[in-house]
């Protein structure tokens, strides 16, 4: 029997090395999954005021074992596995959102945005026309059953026609003053920022030898190649625990430092291949711009000049905004920087973006290889450089913002047309906005 319990003890020691020797290999791969759910626990109830932060957790396995709370009081979200391993904590500040990280950035004051510049922010609701009520109904999934409506996840649409709200919805829960999460609409809002810039003559697309650390091939790569993403740097976008993607936004500090680190994988110019890492470089190139040197830039420079109140662009442990996928707005402000970007970079009057900054955003340049099929300067656009049309449903002059989880922010200049489409859709194959867009169009007749 002394020799059964020995062996048992000797068993039971081997388990728990091994336990432990498997969460040391296994953490940083936890560490992103607590670290998604300490920034979504913070951001759904910090910046967007809901009380329901687990529904926007994704269908992941490891979902069932994390642990966490909201310290509203301290304005911090924390965030384990089985109560204790891989915690992480995300920190809320005034006007730069949520940041993960071991303590609290130190971001200064943000500055203070007057809605008056934005007429939508106050504008009534619109006398919708019967056709419009019935389209957006489609994307609201009116017609499906609760689990598939639940499953397509629709939570805002607004269309605006030559810049009138002709057409709003919201789903339960949601009001018109919701902050949403674009996550890669960002991207989009990002080469708004870039003209903004130009304009002033701070930067030049054709830039190069855009950080410090790069003196290899990698000082060629440009404010442009950038945008359209073909800098050439190793990248793996795939939403999983431990890829680049995750470990860059839930797990480093310094997020534009990371994307930078990757090498090079191709020719600069010469392959396109999605990267949210590329973006991050991109805004800390502006970050470090004269003038700029702080993370309230985005807010200063276009927030306040479009009147955007309760857009919040996020930022990392550096402070510097996190332009790849952390820009918050309510469905009007997302439909107000469609508006902005139809109007070519005029607001109130003033134009705050080069002419013709929003043609030469929107046109697909050839590359000799490309993964992403209608990807020009930061936005999606339904004509391919081989000129193909991506969705032959929709004017070959529509171009978009297309965000995870189903986020979409249409512009159709030559219907004087604005679409967003807001909501959490993981897993649906089709969230019906193509459709959605059409059938305003139809709805709509240019006059």
């Amino acid at each position: 029997m002394r020799v059964f319990f020995r062996a048992v003890g000797v068993l039971l020691v081997l388990l728990i090395a091994a336990g432990i020797g498997g969460y040391f290999y296994a953490k940083p791969l936890l560490l992103t999954g607590t670290g998604y759910a300490a920034h979504n626990a913070c951001a759904v109830t910090l910046v967007a005021g809901r009380d329901d932060p687990d529904t926007d957790l994704p269908p992941n396995p490891l979902v069932p074992y994390l642990t966490g709370y909201v310290n509203e009081a301290g304005k911090s979200a924390t965030s384990q596995v089985l109560l204790t391993l891989a915690t992480q904590k995300a920190w809320y500040t005034k006007g730069f959102g949520c940041t993960v990280g071991a303590d609290r950035p130190n971001l200064g004051s943000a500055t203070k945005i007057e809605a008056d510049l934005n007429p939508l922010s106050a504008a009534p609701a619109p006398e919708t026309t019967p056709e419009v009520q019935a389209a957006i109904g489609r994307a609201f999934g009116d017609e499906l059953g609760s689990a598939q409506q639940r499953a397509l996840g629709t939570r805002a649409v607004v269309v605006l026609k030559d810049g009138q709200l002709v057409g709003e919805r919201y789903a339960t829960g949601f009001t018109q003053t919701t902050p949403q999460l674009g996550w890669s609409m960002a991207k989009s809002v990002t080469n708004l920022m870039v003209g903004r810039y130009v304009l002033d003559g701070r930067v030049k697309v054709d830039d190069a030898e855009l950080r410090p650390e790069w003196t290899d091939a990698r000082k060629s790569i440009t404010v442009d190649q950038l945008m359209r993403m073909t800098s050439g740097l190793t990248w793996d976008e795939t939403y999983a625990l431990g890829t680049p993607i995750t470990q860059m936004l839930y797990a480093e500090d310094d997020m534009a430092g990371y994307a930078a680190s990757q090498k090079l994988a191709h020719q600069p110019g010469t392959y396109q291949q999605y990267s949210s890492g590329s973006t991050n470089v991109l805004c800390s190139v502006l970050s470090e711009l004269p003038d700029v040197a702080d993370s309230d830039f985005p807010r200063r420079d276009l927030f306040a000049r479009l009147g955007l109140a309760t857009a919040t662009w996020e930022v990392d442990g550096k402070g510097t905004p996190v332009c790849s996928s952390y820009l918050w707005a309510t469905p009007r402000e997302w439909a107000t920087i469609g508006q902005f970007a139809l109007q070519d970079g005029v607001w109130a009057d003033e134009r705050l973006l080069p002419e013709g900054w929003m043609a030469q955003s929107t046109t697909a340049t050839p590359v000799n290889r490309s993964e992403e099929a209608g990807y020009a300067a930061g936005w999606w656009v339904n004509r391919q450089a081989n000129g193909r049309l991506v969705a032959p449903e929709l004017p070959e002059d529509a171009y978009w913002a297309q965000g995870h989880d189903g986020q979409r922010l249409y512009v159709v200049p030559s219907q004087r047309l604005v679409v967003v489409r807001l909501g959490f859709t993981p897993e649906a194959d089709d969230i019906r906005t193509d459709r959605l867009v059409a059938d305003i169009i139809k709805a709509t007749p240019a006059g």
